[in-house]
């Protein structure tokens, strides 16, 4: 099931995968810079989570609705999600259902960036982007330790963006998960065993450890 909901940044589109029987929490979670909700981590989630009493809605930012190509600024994409979490609490959230907030990349920063304020229960960092590839001196670490809410993080060996080596001790707050292979969206190479499964595995026991 798919909305379009209104920002100030112009439409979002939540696509809406309903828990399998009672729902015990809502994941909502959007995309990168570079692609869509189409990413396989993400279409696993939304496979995988609501079989277990989690409903999932893949959120796509107003930018990547009106087809553009260039990523707003992130003060920009914090207000498309602020505008889609007051949409969701209005309409769509009930009361005493958990919501953990997170995405890919970009999203996970923006999750992390405006989680506490928004009221979610938990973030989700897939590939957290620890910094630009190639410059580890500029590091985004402040914006994953600041999350103010339990964090999972999630990582692949080979992933430009900042391996599981690079980060440094996490508060009992964030837990990091370091996968044995993927690159930044989480692919592998022919010789090496897919992560999906690790992924979809982490995140339903994170999430069943924070409820």
């Amino acid at each position: 099931m798919q909305v379009l909901v209104p920002t100030p940044l112009g439409d979002a589109r939540i696509t809406r995968f309903p828990a399998v029987g009672a729902c015990r929490a809502a994941l909502l979670a959007s995309h990168g810079a570079g692609g869509g909700v189409e990413a396989p981590d993400l279409q696993a989630l939304a496979a995988d989570l609501p079989k277990d009493g989690i409903e999932v809605a893949l959120v796509e930012q107003p930018w990547r609705v009106a087809g553009k190509r260039l990523v707003p600024r992130p003060y920009a994409l914090d207000t498309g999600w602020r505008a889609v979490m007051e949409w969701w609490a209005a309409n769509a959230g009930s009361d005493g259902i958990p919501v953990i907030v997170g995405g890919r990349s970009a999203g996970a920063r923006v999750a992390c960036r405006t989680g506490a304020e928004t009221g979610a229960h938990g973030v989700l960092a897939l590939s957290f982007p620890l910094h630009p590839p190639g410059k580890p001196e500029k590091s985004r670490i402040a914006e994953l330790l600041g999350s103010g809410l339990p964090t999972l993080v999630v990582v692949g060996a080979m992933d430009p963006f900042g391996a599981p080596s690079e980060y440094p001790e996490l508060p009992p707050t964030h837990r990091l998960v370091g996968l044995p292979a993927g690159d930044h969206g989480f692919s592998v190479r022919k010789t090496q065993t897919p992560v999906i499964d690790d992924i979809t595995r982490a995140v339903g026991a994170w999430i069943d450890s924070i409820l």
